[in-house]
């Protein structure tokens, strides 16, 4: 199996579905005569030309509109945000327009849309470049949110993204644009809404997503060499939820620690803790713990960035803690 990088795979999932329906079209800053701010659109201008392939202005609240009115009379765009940060500015767009106009028409107007780009904090970027939205989209009916942690997940479930019937967004990083991993070079689809099982055992389930799944597996890798094997689920998609693999997992392993790059309050940690108490609450052994993002607005300097997020030790720790063997 060959070894792309996660921005290939993004570019090889836009154009594989643009050459399968013309009706999809891409749209965003940057994406079509710069090859995309992140180079994931690479090639795609000369291939499908100016009609599909779309520079926009910097102005992320009319072009996210227009993509709205675009899927509601037929066609299917694909929309790049530059980061999420900036799609602040197109949240009406998305919660009062995307994702309710299916109800509000009365069935009569799906809204087939992907809004994607890169999520969370990506180095020394500061306070409002560096915000993990995941939680706040999750929140709305009517949305999918994706955030996958790979260049084989991205690609899959993007081209699935593309296909919905339903708005998607898709949580990227630009930490992860130049991670590498096995493709296969012919048609896969990922579903939306299943979770993945990455590592097999038995003293705890570790529950994450997102590019902070590779920290995740360092600590896994570390708790395997003091003889720890756990459970490791990598979401995948936020919502719909899998709640059922991960109980499934607990009711094995009789813990669980939940590591996202969030912030704490009313995050996606607080939601599977809930759900797992309400569904598996017999089975635990020990207290469920999240490790998040601090409570704080993301700093500039570099040691305040590595307090503010989960480290490898601050799992290996919390595992340890939850079957109480520090």
């Amino acid at each position: 199996m060959r070894e792309i990088q996660f921005r290939e795979a993004v570019c090889e999932a836009m154009s594989e579905e643009m050459r399968r329906d013309e009706r999809v079209f891409l749209l965003g800053e940057e994406v079509a005569e710069y090859n995309g701010a992140y180079k994931a659109s690479k090639g795609m201008l000369d291939e499908f030309g100016a009609k599909r392939v779309i520079d926009t202005p910097i102005s992320e609240l009319g072009f996210a509109g227009i993509a709205v009115g675009a899927a509601m009379n037929g066609l299917r765009p694909i929309v790049e945000f530059m980061t999420w940060n900036f799609a602040i500015l197109a949240a009406d767009q998305i919660i009062n327009c995307a994702a309710k106009m299916l109800q509000m028409s009365g069935g009569q107007y799906h809204v087939p849309i992907v809004f994607r780009g890169p999520n969370g904090q990506a180095g020394q970027l500061a306070a409002t470049h560096s915000q993990s939205f995941e939680s706040m989209y999750a929140h709305v009916p009517g949305l999918k949110v994706i955030t996958p942690s790979n260049p084989y997940d991205m690609k899959g479930l993007l081209k699935s993204a593309i296909r919905d019937e339903d708005p998607v967004l898709i949580m990227e990083s630009e930490k992860m644009y130049g991670d590498k991993g096995e493709v296969p070079d012919g048609e896969y689809l990922v579903p939306i809404g299943v979770a993945n099982v990455v590592r097999q055992g038995d003293a705890c389930t570790l529950v994450s997503f997102g590019k902070i799944m590779k920290t995740v597996l360092a600590a896994a890798d570390e708790l395997a060499a003091q003889g720890i094997h756990v459970d490791v689920i990598d979401l995948r998609t936020i919502r719909p939820l899998d709640i059922d693999t991960i109980v499934a997992s607990v009711k094995k392993t009789n813990r669980l620690v939940i590591i996202e790059e969030s912030w704490p309050v009313a995050s996606i940690s607080s939601e599977i803790g809930y759900r797992v108490q309400r569904h598996a609450f017999d089975y635990l052994d020990a207290p469920i713990r999240r490790l998040c993002q601090t409570d704080t607005p993301f700093a500039f300097a570099q040691p305040l960035i590595d307090a503010a997020l989960p480290q490898v030790r601050d799992i290996v720790e919390a595992v340890k803690s939850s079957m109480y063997v520090l």
